[in-house]
């Protein structure tokens, strides 16, 4: 007998003060899932453990199982709930997020990652273990000059990783979140193809569906807080959240259906749920000792790969770069600093023998700049070049493998 299971998934934008009624939104979200079957559910971007215990309080009697994947200084925002036991949990917290100093990004803070929950689902005398996993990739902020490709895509590779190594007993793989990135960029290919499993399917890629504003997760034209601008030139928002799965051994698995299942507005208000569009999927699974597994599309990985190499060599080349600019930095503030010890010891500067505290506050604020920029210079560059070799030679270790494989046959 086959088993129905249906996953959910939304980005809740639940950053406190900053979020627009967040308070209001996150109750709605609570009722409303609480009114529904859902298996399990996956949220991102719930910042606060207020709107954590809110949320498991009043889905306790429909998905009383919960975890909340705790990182970094302010939490990484994802949680699950689930109908079904959770026998495991771990949590694999990226090596590169962003920038320690990009306090109005703030990903960095968050400590992203993604996170893994195993189920154990019963059907009568069938037992299904589900490995469950959500995340959300760094946001890409600007799409003309993004600062965060390189960051994205190794962090891509990392889940994509993560989930090849501790996916093995799964019966049931399922991938749920925000990727912050479209079909066909870099890292939407990483996750998809790199995969020996042999790879994801994106439940919507399986629909048939065209891609329009009716399957846009974010920016819809129907979303309270799309930006204006975008609704009046009727600009089509943009598909970055998802749901990918992928069977386990003697098992099939069928998409019954994919749908973007909240309603435009919170009911009684003008406001929508999230600034994202939440997904629903409903899946299938029977035991089928007859299922074969897809071969891994090799050509398409090592493509990917190479691409990805390759970007990580710039962005190494950018790191060096940068690390010149902060030294410059550090060099040009130290010699302003000893410019106002030694002026006025030389030279009687009337303006600074009136004003002395001023002067004072303005030699702190320099001496606060150097130590800045050095630690960026040397500290923060170090990290985040070791971060991003680390994936470099990740990634070329499965070339070598992938290249060898081929020359073999």
């Amino acid at each position: 007998m086959a088993l129905d299971f249906k996953v959910f998934t939304l980005n809740c934008w639940g950053l406190a003060v900053v979020s627009k009624n967040r308070k209001a939104r996150i109750s709605a979200i609570a009722d409303l899932l609480a009114l529904h079957p859902f298996d399990v559910v996956c949220l991102q971007e719930v910042w606060t453990n207020r709107d954590y215990r809110l949320l498991k309080e009043k889905l306790a009697c429909v998905l009383p199982h919960s975890h909340y994947f705790y990182s970094g200084v302010t939490g990484s925002g994802i949680c699950i709930f689930s109908k079904h036991p959770i026998e495991e949990t771990f949590f694999h917290q990226w090596s590169v997020n962003g920038y320690i100093h990009k306090l109005h990004h703030g990903d960095w803070w968050g400590g992203k990652g993604v996170g893994m929950c195993r189920l154990k689902v019963q059907q009568e005398a069938e037992t299904y273990f589900v490995n469950v996993y959500s995340t959300h990739l760094h946001a890409e902020y600007n799409r003309s000059s993004d600062d965060y490709q390189a960051h994205r895509v190794l962090q891509a590779y990392d889940t994509a990783q993560f989930i090849l190594l501790t996916s093995g007993s799964a019966d049931l793989i399922v991938l749920a979140g925000d990727l912050n990135t479209e079909p066909g960029d870099l890292a939407y290919r990483q996750v998809k193809v790199i995969l020996t499993v042999p790879g994801l399917v994106d439940a919507y890629m399986q629909t048939g569906s065209i891609s329009d504003d009716r399957f846009a997760t974010n920016e819809s034209l129907r979303n309270s807080y799309t930006p204006s601008s975008l609704i009046k030139d009727k600009i089509v928002g943009k598909r970055i959240d998802y749901v990918m799965y992928h069977p386990g051994p003697n098992v099939k698995v069928e998409l019954k259906s994919y749908a973007l299942p909240l309603p435009d507005r919170v009911p009684k208000q003008s406001f929508s749920y999230s600034d994202h569009e939440a997904i629903l999927v409903e899946l299938s699974l029977s035991r089928d000792s007859k299922s074969s597994k897809n071969c891994p599309d090799e050509v398409a990985k090592k493509l990917v790969l190479e691409e990805c190499v390759a970007l990580c060599k710039e962005a190494l080349k950018s790191i060096s770069k940068t690390k010149i600019l902060y030294w410059t930095a550090v060099l040009l503030l130290f010699l302003l600093f000893l410019a106002s010890l030694i002026v006025p010891a030389v030279v009687s500067v009337k303006m600074i023998d009136d004003y002395p505290v001023i002067f004072g506050v303005f030699r702190i604020i320099f001496t606060a700049l150097v130590l800045f920029f050095i630690l960026m210079a040397t500290l923060w560059s170090r990290i985040e070049m070791h971060g991003v070799l680390s994936g470099k030679l990740a990634m070329e270790m499965s070339l070598k493998n992938i290249y060898e494989c081929a020359h073999s046959r």
